[in-house]
């Protein structure tokens, strides 16, 4: 049956049980395939794939996609818990442990930290028009500044008490693109189907309120550790830039090309031949608005093995990634928890 989802282009829900409620997903293709780990972009949802997925080869692999925590239909943190960084990372290792074994993983900036903190689990990582670490070389003032205000709007959020607006299908629509210019219409439908809720009058926005901002959230870091991090990685990395993409999650630094310069010069003296870097036309949202595209570069890698030396290709900027996990346990074996 799975094998016919994901022909059909159709996918199953998923639910993995964690102690603040669950965690959503939906999954392409034979459960007998290697797993292959999608992760959507910051304020995105498992729907960012919908129309990439069935357009790949499906039936050598099961793909899931993940709502991250606060996204989609995943269950929002309890009250008085922020939304870190860290705590994403965490629930990576979390499905990959229902999984009991993933081959790749999709995703956004998420990815590589999962490969530094688990690095013997990670095969291969592609980028979809992400940094691999979100870089800051004025750390020294700033993070404090950053974790400050994440404090502060987490206190602020809570103590609204401000009800979730309701609106009409077509106000939630406009809202949704005029707050993010790289999604058109069309993804901008799909991105909603799983991330709004049906009520008596309208519309309500599934997300947490409390992740708003991403700077609020994720870790900044120097050079030196940047360049760390980077050998920590066992991975083979493709990183995939979209030109008119985002250079970074700050939009004020978004003209800066500098950071990208110094990552990439230092994955390629790093990581050698395990890293390629590829630019495509188009957005952020390439991976949506394009996915006959993106699935010809995606099958080109799986049919070859490894990352091709030479491609031009697309990208999705600071929200996703893909990377390809390998796990000790084989699927079924150990006690891990299971999805339902």
């Amino acid at each position: 049956m799975g094998e016919d989802l994901c022909l059909s282009g159709l996918s199953s829900e998923l639910k993995l049980a964690v102690p603040w409620g669950h965690i959503a997903a939906k999954a392409w293709g034979s459960l007998q395939g290697p797993p292959v780990l999608c992760l959507h972009g910051w304020l995105d949802n498992a729907n960012s794939f919908d129309r990439l997925i069935p357009l790949l080869r499906k039936v050598d692999f099961h793909y899931v996609a993940m709502d991250f925590g606060g996204h989609g239909l995943s269950s929002h943190y309890s009250p008085g818990l922020p939304y870190y960084h860290q705590n994403f990372v965490s629930e990576i290792q979390r499905v990959v442990a229902g999984e009991q074994e993933a081959e790749r993983v999709w995703g956004w900036g998420l990815g590589p930290p999962f490969s530094r903190t688990f690095p013997e689990m990670v095969d291969k990582l592609i980028l979809l028009d992400s940094m691999p670490f979100f870089l800051d070389s004025n750390e020294m003032e700033s993070i404090l500044t950053y974790k400050r205000r994440a404090i502060e709007n987490t206190l602020q959020v809570e103590a609204s008490q401000k009800p979730s607006s309701v609106v009409s299908p077509q106000e939630m629509l406009q809202g949704f693109l005029k707050n993010n210019s790289h999604v058109g219409e069309e993804c901008g439908e799909i991105l909603l189907q799983r991330g709004t809720t049906q009520v008596a009058t309208g519309l309500v926005l599934n997300r947490d309120r409390r992740i708003s901002w991403v700077k609020h959230s994720f870790d900044f870091i120097s050079m030196e550790l940047f360049a760390h991090s980077i050998r920590r990685l066992q991975a083979h990395i493709l990183l995939i830039k979209a030109r008119q993409g985002y250079y970074d999650v700050r939009r004020e630094n978004d003209a800066d090309k500098a950071p990208l310069l110094f990552m990439l010069d230092t994955m390629r003296a790093t990581l050698k031949e395990r890293f390629q870097f590829v630019e495509v036309p188009g957005n952020h949202y390439a991976h949506m608005s394009e996915p006959h595209r993106v699935a010809s570069i995606t099958s080109s890698l799986r049919s070859k093995g490894r990352v091709p030396a030479r491609l031009q290709l697309w990208a999705q900027a600071v929200e996703a990634s893909c990377s390809h996990l390998s796990a000790a346990n084989k699927r079924g074996s150990g006690d891990g928890p299971r999805w339902s």
